[in-house]
């Protein structure tokens, strides 16, 4: 359960930060994972990206003060990270429906968003066929393509970037390149800072890239191999959300902060199903 403590951790960290700065970073660090990690199984988990949370939260607080205060509205603005009226008002709207100044008239209707509670789902309708797998370093070849921190941009970058990776045909010169798994390409998503963030189509290979192409290796780990049948977007992103509440919590194990692997079967560009697998690296809670 190490896991869904560490992350309530994090929430507590936004909660004590909601009228301070607020770091991204070290709610990562109270989660125990990497930044990106962090806001891609918190976006995962809760059904919303990080910043909307924490937008949530903070006009939730904004709002309480504007009804039981006379501070100034500029002020609380300012208390809440929002430097100017306008950046303010907008956010407020987006949250409630109505600008700062109305929240103040008698009758006036708010929203409230409480703090969230990460606690233990209750399933077991639905199997997750995984094995346990340790694996040497991995020497990636390919292309990639720069991500942001907001996982419902990259929900739609990603799938974008395929389809101009077929189209082009540099899948076919990957797949010629492959020093093993043959029929198998790669989807993996490395954070290295908040201003690098790329996702790689890629393959294993034992020489440098070539022109135009980059390389990322991969330490050797132990990897939660999970197996999926169906609709490659469907099953793949729904063991990326059961993963961290429904696997981990009871396993053992803790995220090992490496890059998450896609696997997919080297087919063609029509091809949206078949059998794929998704790699988390993982290591023994408290090492």
């Amino acid at each position: 359960m190490e896991w869904l403590k560490n992350l309530n951790a994090a929430i507590a960290y936004i909660e004590d930060n909601l009228d301070k700065e607020l770091s991204y970073e070290e709610a990562a660090r109270a989660a125990c994972c990497s930044p990106c990690y962090f806001q891609r199984i918190f976006s995962y988990v809760s059904g919303m990206t990080l910043s909307e949370y924490i937008r949530r939260r903070k006009m939730t607080q904004a709002a309480f003060e504007l009804q039981q205060t006379d501070s100034k509205i500029i002020d609380i603005a300012l208390k809440y990270g929002y430097s100017s009226p306008t950046s303010f008002n907008r956010a407020f709207q987006k949250v409630h429906g109505l600008p700062p100044t109305a929240a103040r008239a008698s009758g006036s209707r708010l929203n409230v968003y409480p703090s969230l509670q990460f606690k233990v789902k209750m399933t077991g309708a639905q199997a997750m066929a995984y094995s346990i797998v340790k694996k040497p370093p991995l020497h990636i070849v390919g292309i990639r393509v720069p991500m942001t921190e907001d996982r419902e941009k990259n929900l739609k970058l990603v799938p974008a970037f395929w389809k101009a990776a077929w189209q082009g045909n540099r899948l076919l010169y990957l797949c010629a390149l492959s020093a093993q798994e043959p029929g198998q390409i790669l989807g993996i998503s490395v954070y290295k800072n908040p201003r690098e963030i790329y996702y790689y189509i890629g393959i294993p290979a034992d020489t440098p890239a070539p022109p135009g192409m980059y390389e990322y290796e991969i330490p050797a780990s132990s990897w939660a191999v999970f197996e999926n049948d169906g609709s490659f977007k469907e099953t793949v992103q729904r063991t990326f959300r059961r993963f961290p509440t429904e696997w981990l919590p009871f396993s053992g194990y803790t995220h090992a902060g490496l890059p998450d692997v896609e696997v997919y079967p080297f087919a063609d560009a029509k091809a949206v199903q078949g059998r794929s697998q998704v790699w988390i690296a993982i290591r023994k809670e408290g090492h």
